[in-house]
């Protein structure tokens, strides 16, 4: 099983960008589809982006399509989430999650492991 560690997180204006890594430990990362969720103030955990096992197959909220990029290397046991033109609404906590599947899922139900979250911030 894996654990996950996050970094990158922070203070930005609006506009700008950031990028989210999370570091895997273990040797089994390349079994494991991964994603990325946030979670604001008040609300619900949900979907932001995910890439599947083989680091092919990605999954965009409609919310961060063009703005957002995940990416994985296998290579590392590291995961990205590259953030630009990023909005106030893009402030939350947000969460890598790795799943024991070949692709990625919605649901932050099917995932078993999850990072500690990295706070990002958008200032307008």
């Amino acid at each position: 099983q894996v654990q996950l560690v996050e970094s990158g997180g922070g203070l930005v204006q609006a506009g700008g960008s950031l990028r989210l890594s999370c570091a895997a430990s273990g040797r089994t990362f390349m079994n494991y589809a991964l994603g990325w969720f946030r979670e604001a103030p008040g609300k619900e955990r949900v979907i932001v982006a995910g890439v599947s096992r083989g680091g092919t197959v990605f999954y965009y909220s409609d919310s961060v399509k063009g703005r957002f990029t995940v990416s994985r290397d296998n290579a590392k046991n590291t995961v990205y989430l590259q953030m630009s033109s990023l909005k106030p609404e893009d402030t939350a906590v947000y969460y890598c999650a790795a799943r024991l599947s070949q692709y990625a899922s919605t649901r932050s139900a099917n995932y078993g492991t999850w990072g500690q979250g990295a706070q990002v911030t958008v200032s307008s």
